[in-house]
């Protein structure tokens, strides 16, 4: 057997420095008051404005469902914000449309 030197090694990985911890409780500044929430009055714009779906013999079924989703979801965010206090008037919505 020869006796061949250990070249030190030069690929090495350097022990990771440890990150510093975060602190999660720190206080943090307080956020202004939310604005009001206005309802849209056509939720399925949007999607109707991008066409049927692309699934074969389907798209119109699909567009369907998917926009009677919206819809729901719709009426939910505004149930939500009724709920919190955050429905902007009638007034406020005409003059915002």
């Amino acid at each position: 057997m020869t006796d061949r030197k250990r070249k030190p090694q030069q690929g090495r990985r350097r022990p990771a420095k440890k990150a510093k911890p975060a602190d999660l409780w720190a206080p943090v500044p307080e956020l202004p008051p939310p604005a009001p929430i206005a309802p849209a009055s056509d939720p399925t714009a949007l999607l109707r404005s991008l066409g049927d779906p692309p699934l074969q013999g389907q798209g119109a079924v699909a567009g369907h469902y998917i926009g009677a989703f919206v819809e729901r979801a719709a009426g939910l965010a505004t149930a939500l914000a009724a709920a919190a206090g955050l429905l902007a008037s009638a007034d406020a919505a005409e003059d915002a449309a």
